[in-house]
């Protein structure tokens, strides 16, 4: 079976290390081990006598407690099948200027969709520096607009809190090119996991710039995966441009509800806020401390760890000895075999993967 370019393969990791898929401790999704909530499965069982019905294709109910949610009005938000169905129409956007400039090492989503509309690519590394908040205007200093290059009649893609480093870029360094690039995409996938007194979203500003998507995604934060839920913030007369250009009805409705109902739970992100640090800051500390291991703070869910040892090679060990799954980062060109990616878990959890690692 083909080694899978995304963390959560399952049934690929469950073949190579001998044992069911639900035997598997899956640290290479980086999704909260919390969820899903309680107040999400109700409102997905609320939902099952509904499916004899179409969906809303204006997803009205949804679009306003996104816009309660975030103090944004509704025509502002296009839910989507998944931030990955939005990727697919931000591609299409970006394909329309002359070059997209995307920040490296890049999620590997952002190559399909600008591939798949022959986008001209400028690649822009990201320095890997210790620690997770970069100071104003040090975040993204090595872009291709420090060297003097147009940026008018080009994209930005850029993700915050950074995947696969976990950086958190600061607001303020972000702002000055909104006003240099023709369009900003800034995929804020991970942003939820970061507290409201800290985090950095672009969204309280949307309506100031025309050029600015936001995209977010409900799954991770809310671990619900598996219902392919996520959304975009940016002008209306480029959501309704993109609403033209897909499929109808590409938000189910049990994702509907069960979306609506994690908004409102507020109690579930209290909880997600309360354990994050902490048990982030025991996988560092354990990590740390282990010989040959290099962890990066980071603000998100995820642990991004240097390695003196080949990271494929620990990967497939702990799947055939300890039946865990970690990311490699091979398919992140720009660190290739010597790092590897680790969600943040339970303690318990936590501690199994720290044991192993001492072990391999």
């Amino acid at each position: 079976m083909r080694q899978p370019a995304h963390g959560g393969n399952l049934a690929w990791a469950a073949a190579l290390a001998g044992c069911p898929p639900d035997a598997i401790l899956d640290f290479s999704a980086s999704i909260s081990p919390l969820g899903p909530p309680n107040s999400a499965i109700a409102a997905i069982k609320s939902q099952i006598g509904n499916l004899k019905h179409y969906p809303d294709p204006n997803y009205s109910e949804l679009r306003l407690a996104l816009s309660h949610f975030h103090q944004v009005p509704s025509e502002w938000i296009l839910p989507g099948n998944g931030s990955a169905e939005l990727l697919t129409l931000v591609g299409r956007e970006l394909a329309q200027l002359a070059a997209t400039i995307l920040i490296t090492p890049a999620f590997g989503d952002y190559y399909r969709t600008l591939a798949a509309y022959n986008t001209k690519v400028l690649e822009c590394p990201l320095s890997l520096v210790t620690g997770h908040t970069l100071p104003e205007g040090e975040a993204l200093r090595s872009l291709v607009i420090d060297k003097g290059q147009r940026t008018k009649d080009k994209g930005l893609l850029l993700n915050n809190p950074h995947n696969p480093t976990g950086k958190l870029f600061s607001r303020g360094s972000i702002l000055p090119y909104l006003e240099q690039f023709a369009l900003v995409v800034v995929d804020e996938a991970f942003m939820d996991f970061v507290p409201p007194n800290e985090e950095q979203s672009l969204i309280p500003v949307v309506q100031e710039y025309p050029n600015l998507v936001i995209l977010r995604s409900l799954t991770k934060f809310y671990s619900l995966p598996g219902l392919r839920l996520g959304y975009a913030i940016a002008h209306p007369d480029c959501l309704a441009k993109w609403q033209l250009w897909r499929d109808p009805w590409p938000v189910n409705t049990l994702a509907v509800a069960a979306a609506i109902a994690a908004l409102q739970d507020t109690e579930f992100q209290q909880q997600t806020w309360a354990w994050l640090p902490p048990a982030r800051n025991q996988m560092f500390q354990g990590l740390a401390k282990i010989p040959g291991l290099q962890p990066q703070a980071s603000a998100a869910n995820f642990l991004l760890i240097e390695s003196q040892e080949s990271t494929s090679h620990l990967q497939q060990q702990l799947l055939k000895y300890h039946q865990i799954l970690i990311r490699d980062c091979l398919s992140f060109k720009e660190l290739g075999d010597r790092f590897f990616r680790v969600a943040v878990r339970s303690q318990s959890d936590n501690q199994r993967l720290l044991t192993a690692l001492k072990e391999s």
